[in-house]
């Protein structure tokens, strides 16, 4: 028998570790898990509240309980959340600033009205054809739908369409975008806007689009 070199398999690099991201399992074959930013989106809502259940996460983003508590133990390892006693659990102070939250003051009645007024805004801008964008989603997310006294100013997730598209730079386009939102804003400080993502609208929401 002749000796010569074993063929050996060429050693597999190891994959980086992955950081603790605020997702769920599968909810079925092909969909997506929760995004992060939808977990964070209900961390945001807790500002204010002394203690809340994983049942108020499953409603609040339309998940099941399985899921949230998924969601929860994510947030309890990267130091988000600390349980207090059985099913309660409170919002640390690194939650709140991960989900970047702000003290609520504002009453459920300014934030609608300020809704229904940019509600009546983006209908006329919609109606104008001279307008640079046309939105086609607009879904505002926050917890001003609740029964507390005071709210955090609102999240308007928002995506546009150029009514006359142009070749323009990736800079100039998001200048002209941001510019638009400006003045469909006004100076009210009772909401703000951002890009919108399908995850808004499978939570609990308020579509600024609808009749």
């Amino acid at each position: 028998m002749t000796r010569g070199k074993v063929n050996q398999k060429p050693k597999r690099e190891p994959k980086p570790a992955r950081k603790p991201e605020a997702k769920t399992s599968s909810k079925g074959h092909g969909q997506p898990s929760l995004p992060a930013a939808a977990a964070l989106s209900f961390l945001r809502e807790t500002r204010g509240l002394s203690t809340w259940t994983a049942r108020d996460m499953a409603r609040a983003l339309k998940i099941t309980l399985a899921e949230a508590n998924q969601v929860i133990a994510a947030f309890e390892m990267q130091g988000y959340v600390n349980r207090l006693h059985g099913e309660e659990w409170m919002t640390t102070f690194a939650g709140e600033i991960v989900s970047a939250s702000t003290p609520p003051r504002y009453t459920r009645e300014r934030i609608d009205e300020a809704l229904s007024s940019l509600r009546d805004r983006i209908a006329e801008t919609n109606r104008d054809a001279e307008a640079s964008y046309r939105i086609t989603q607009a879904v505002a997310i926050g917890d001003f739908p609740s029964d507390r006294t005071r709210s955090q100013s609102a999240e308007i997730g928002v995506a546009l369409e150029p009514r006359k598209p142009a070749a323009i730079s990736i800079v100039k386009k998001r200048q002209t975008e941001m510019q638009f939102l400006r003045q469909l804003r006004g100076k009210s400080a009772l909401f703000r806007f951002r890009p919108y993502e399908p995850w808004m609208r499978a939570r609990t929401h308020r579509d600024l689009l609808a009749d």
